[in-house]
């Protein structure tokens, strides 16, 4: 499978089983927590609903082996420089470590056991709250990457150790300007400012052109009594900071109002996973969440130029971060691709032509014409040779296939008349559908001339589904003595399969594309307030196999509501 930034729609064993060894770098992981309750379904469409069958159809062990299998096949693809971080809490973090972690990548290649303090405080019954999560921390060998990070200082530790105030009102701390010894140049060994330190077996830490710009500059404390050692002014904000600890409490958990909730109810902070790829990654590296959840994995790395690949079950949360991604991306970002079960005819039987013969050749495993010029019209081969063409149409006619058997002719006659004597087929022409003189034409060709021309319909190769039909409708609710209008616009989307959700971009710029402010709503229907002017309205819906269809309002507002489009 191509590594590219790819979002993926399916059972994460068989995807990871997918992947070439060893060419990951980093892989974080938040699967579902041994909790064995209901609330471990969160989108609650059919994908996740199997998953969360199999999950719990035993007990912890049955946890465990379906964690098991899928970490084997993480460490299988991680390079032997990279690393992985597995979020979990009390419920199972101890057979995770024994039996899973340990297990496939060793005792010694353990690094870190992480404690996410989540809340300030929580109400147990008959025991301590529970107020952090873990995370553990494996490195796949001794060659692992690792990024030394630092923590802000705690208010109580500044108070404590930095305990001097200057002019300014910063604080500060009161560090030695001397150091053990005297050194062999008589540099750092002078007498500055009246105070000899070598009387004391002491040196200078710099030279005395240093002190004196250092004091000139104000960063020297002087002491108030006679005869007092001189001492370097040493700022916060001059230092990097505590080496990252393994008690995480700076981070908190995202609150009903925060600017980056999604309405993904275990949605993780984007702070948290930051500092994780920080931590264990550089730029272009690869980065991997085989449970993308709400996507905050992918979105981050994709922040910080990583490339990635986030993989759900859930159609809803492929759907939703791929939205997530849209919203924070620009001219500058990577492309990135979206990996469904079912491809959109639409998209398939419009989109550039050349892409869709090399999309098509590729699931009959041949191998792409490059040259576009003197071609036959041919559009490539398979691995033996036998020519392909591809038609990006329906109903093909008889002329199609009269066309076509002249060009295998000419690519190679050799070939063509071996194969016609052995009766084997000469050639594979795909399309969307063939006409009833195609299909004829094939069939007098195979009885009387032992010519066989193998037809593929697209359908027979990719899953095809049609995309949902979408309507938009408004009602002017009200409006304000300042001319600002509450309008109440309905979605109502129709498709073979249920509709799993809308999704709502109410300053809609085609250049930039979807970007969406409301990701998840349920029920079409939004209430929003419009100032005098135009808008422009975006609403997508996506069904129950990700497909979606997007329909843009324009509305006109001066005194009335009217719609123009």
């Amino acid at each position: 499978m191509n590594l590219m930034n790819k979002l993926i729609l399916g059972d994460n064993l068989e995807i990871l089983k997918s992947l070439e060894s060893e060419r990951v770098d980093l892989i974080y992981l938040d699967p579902p927590f041994f909790s064995n309750r209901n609330y471990e379904v969160i989108w609650g469409d059919a994908g996740e609903i199997r998953s969360f069958q199999d999950r719990w159809s035993g007990g912890i062990e049955h946890y465990i082996a379906w964690l098991k299998e899928r970490v084997e096949q993480m460490h299988r693809i991680l390079k032997s420089t990279g690393s992985i971080f597995l979020h979990c809490d009390w419920h199972a973090n101890a057979e995770i470590k024994i039996f899973v972690l340990n297990k496939i990548f060793g005792e010694q290649n353990f690094r870190n056991e992480i404690i996410w303090k989540r809340n300030s405080a929580h109400n147990s019954a008959n025991r301590c709250g529970s107020i952090h999560d873990t995370i553990f921390y494996y490195a796949k060998s001794d060659k692992h990457l690792y990024n030394q990070l630092y923590q802000e200082y705690e208010k109580e530790y500044l108070e404590t150790f930095f305990d001097s105030v200057d002019e300014q009102g910063r604080r500060y701390k009161r560090s030695d300007l001397t150091g053990a010894g005297v050194t062999k140049t008589g540099e750092t060994n002078q007498i500055w400012r009246g105070i000899d330190v070598t009387a004391k077996g002491r040196h200078w830490m710099y030279p005395p052109s240093t002190l004196d710009m250092l004091d000139a500059q104000g960063k020297i404390h002087w002491t108030k009594k006679q005869g007092g050692m001189p001492r370097l002014k040493v700022y916060p904000e001059d230092m990097k900071g505590v080496p990252l600890q393994d008690v995480w409490s700076d981070i908190r958990v995202l609150h009903n109002n925060s600017k980056e909730r999604i309405g993904y109810p275990t949605q993780k902070p984007e702070a948290l996973i930051d500092r994780i790829i920080k931590m264990a990654s550089h730029e272009n590296d690869t980065i991997l969440d085989p449970f993308v959840g709400g996507g905050t994995t992918v979105a981050v790395a994709d922040r910080l130029k990583r490339n990635w690949i986030g993989i759900d079950q859930s159609v809803q949360a492929i759907k939703v971060s791929e939205f997530r991604l849209q919203k924070q991306q620009d001219l500058l970002s990577t492309p990135f691709v979206v990996q469904l079960h079912k491809y959109d005819y639409d998209t398939l039987r419009y989109q550039n032509a050349f892409q869709f013969e090399n999309f098509i050749i590729q699931q009959v495993g041949g191998i792409s014409n490059t040259k576009q010029r003197n071609d036959l019209g041919l559009d490539g081969k398979t691995l033996d040779n036998i020519p392909i063409q591809v038609k990006r149409s329906d109903n093909i006619g008889r002329n199609v296939i009269d066309n076509f058997q002249s060009a295998c002719k000419r690519f190679d006659p050799e070939l063509f008349e071996t194969r016609r004597n052995e009766l084997k087929k000469i050639g594979i022409l795909i399309a969307f559908s063939f006409g009833k003189g195609a299909i004829e034409e094939v069939a007098r060709l195979r009885n009387k001339e032992n010519i066989i021309i193998e037809l593929l319909k697209v359908e027979d190769l990719v899953p095809i589904a049609k995309k949902p039909k979408l309507t938009v409708s408004f009602v002017s609710q009200s409006k304000n003595d300042k001319g600002v209008h509450t309008i109440q616009l309905i979605a109502k989307a129709e498709s073979d399969n249920d509709i799993e959700f809308y999704a709502w971009d109410f300053d809609y710029n085609a250049n930039d594309g979807f970007k969406a402010d409301i990701l998840i709503d349920k029920t079409g229907s939004q209430t929003q307030q419009f100032s005098t002017g135009s808008h422009r309205i975006a609403v997508k819906a996506v069904d129950t196999d990700g497909l979606e269809s997007i329909e843009i309002i324009d509305l006109k507002i001066n005194g009335i509501v009217d719609r123009s489009s």
